[in-house]
């Protein structure tokens, strides 16, 4: 439990740290943080449980997406606001440096594995999101029917 605390506080700062990059409003920072937060805890945990960092980038991002849409809504900003910075922690840059180092040491065959993994994170953020916007406008279209 305390190793999840510290997962969440640690993602929750460096989202807050991409919010202000980002030019944030100053109200919603914290918000946002908690969005990045909330995002690596399901990674984090769902990593935990599947070993698997491509369904758990997808939970992960599917978490922030729905929660982004929820802060959006209840907060009357855009959803932007809250999901460019909460994905923060779940954009595999490690996975692009790896990628271009075994690159360079001419070791084709891990950086294939590592570009190829690197992709379909990259892929399970993107899918996370669109699933999520799409939920949102789909409720919202049927709640004004």
């Amino acid at each position: 439990m305390l190793e999840i605390i510290k997962q969440f506080l640690f993602s929750f700062v460096s989202t807050i740290g991409f919010s202000v990059l980002f030019n944030t409003p100053k109200g919603l920072i914290g918000k946002s943080g908690f969005v990045g937060g909330i995002g690596w805890v399901v990674f984090y945990i769902t990593g935990l449980y599947l070993n698997n960092k491509i369904i758990s980038t997808f939970l992960a991002a599917l978490t922030v997406g729905i929660l982004g849409e929820l802060f959006a809504r209840y907060f009357k900003k855009p959803a932007t606001v809250f999901i460019i910075p909460g994905i923060i922690p779940l954009v595999p840059g490690a996975g692009m440096y790896y990628t271009m180092l075994t690159l360079s040491q001419r070791d084709f065959y891990a950086a294939a594995t590592k570009g190829t993994e690197t992709i379909f994170i990259a892929a399970a953020i993107s899918t996370g999101l669109i699933i999520s916007t799409t939920l949102s406008k789909s409720i919202r279209r049927v709640k004004n029917k």
